[in-house]
């Protein structure tokens, strides 16, 4: 079967924080997406707060049949173009896409639990030291409890400080491969 004639993933760029907006679009047009994102919950000035991102920011994946669909795919709302080098486009395998919804662990939305660990850069956000930057030293297992090196009128102390008054430098995307 030529490539003109079968379904083959491409990767399609789409407005900015608008993925699962032009997967949806996608869909109701019969085509078939894969709009992977994370969720994770931070630590913010105002509390606890969970995030939804896509884990490609302003890319989705499509299956479909390029000669075919190829109007239906381009002109769809929040979509911006379709991968391609010059004129070409680019499938992608079977295999990248299964590799990814491996990752995912079969889920269109994973929730990742970024948490801190010994040598994280962490702020705190919450009590007196709110806005002081430091660094995890060490993780009570079984607690909630953490001591943060911090730098504070040019000294170095070791404060014990709760895990959730801490806002994370590290991005969840950085623990996707943990299991």
């Amino acid at each position: 079967m030529s490539s003109d004639t079968q379904h083959e993933w491409y990767c399609v760029h789409t407005k900015s924080k608008s993925e699962h907006l032009a997967a949806a679009s996608l869909r109701l047009l019969g085509i078939e997406c894969y709009c992977p994102r994370i969720k994770f919950q931070r630590v913010t000035p105002r509390g606890k707060v969970w995030f939804t991102e896509a884990l490609f920011p302003s890319y989705v994946f499509a299956r479909f049949n390029y000669t075919e669909s190829l109007r239906a795919v381009k002109y769809a709302n929040h979509v911006v173009r379709i991968l391609s080098f010059g004129d070409a486009p680019v499938p992608l395998s079977n295999d990248i896409i299964e590799g990814l919804k491996s990752e995912m662990r079969g889920e269109e939305v994973r929730v990742v639990n970024h948490g801190v660990k010994v040598g994280d850069t962490v702020e705190v956000a919450e009590g007196p030291m709110r806005g002081l930057k430091g660094i995890i030293e060490s993780v009570a297992s079984g607690e909630d409890r953490v001591k943060v090196l911090l730098e504070f009128l040019g000294r170095y102390s070791l404060i014990n400080v709760s895990k959730v008054s801490l806002i994370n430098e590290r991005s969840p995307r950085d623990v996707m491969g943990s299991k």
